[in-house]
């Protein structure tokens, strides 16, 4: 009796690459001394038009561009910012600049959020009155390679930019961290300028009084 020999070959399929898609994460900028709802608007406007994953704000431990002579330690201010983003999930903070320590230039912080995470996409979020003085940051030229940089538009200003800015519009709000310190200090109320939670944590540990 002879028998058949059938080599079978098994039936391959085709190989389905699925491309993970990045995620899309704001990075928020600032000394946030104190954080205020002005802050808190943005960072909703622009996460919610640009269809974010989230938004993080980024409290620095020493920009490079400004005078930090009355910036209060990190910790405070990294306590007032938990306090204001604790109720929207939208929201959290990345602690790059602090950690690291010593001044705080752009480049450097998104040159390690890329190496730690290489499928984000990063949105970098500025004023639009900072839009002019991109030319003057360190390793700006790199930089616009490795991060989408957005630009908060108020009513009436002008879109123009020497690099590649994503606009989006923000209704004016006319809060600013240097109001809050002097109206602490003059001993006026600050209700509504900050989250009720930032509020009692200025009074209770004194903030700003001097």
């Amino acid at each position: 009796m002879v028998q058949a020999v059938v080599n079978v070959i098994p039936k391959v399929q085709p190989q389905q690459v699925k491309a993970e898609r990045h995620r899309r994460v704001g990075l928020y900028g600032g000394t946030f001394n104190p954080v205020h709802n002005a802050h808190l608007l943005v960072a909703e406007q622009v996460g919610r038009t640009l269809s974010l994953d989230k938004v993080s704000f980024l409290p620095d431990m020493q920009p490079p561009h400004r005078d930090h002579k009355g910036t209060i330690a990190a910790d405070l201010r990294v306590d007032m910012l938990k306090l204001a983003v604790a109720d929207n999930p939208f929201f959290d903070i990345e602690m790059e600049e602090i950690n690291r320590g010593g001044v705080s230039y752009t480049y450097d912080t998104i040159k390690a959020l890329k190496e730690r995470h290489p499928d984000t996409d990063y949105y970098f979020i500025i004023g639009g009155d900072m839009v002019d003085y991109l030319p003057t940051w360190n390793k700006i030229d790199q930089l616009v390679e490795m991060v989408n940089f957005v630009g908060v538009r108020r009513k009436g200003a002008k879109n123009e930019a020497q690099y590649p800015v994503i606009w989006v519009d923000v209704p004016t709000v006319a809060i600013s961290s240097s109001d809050i310190r002097a109206r602490v200090k003059s001993g006026q109320s600050i209700r509504y300028m900050v989250p009720r939670a930032v509020e009692d944590y200025i009074k209770e540990h004194q903030l700003y009084i001097d």
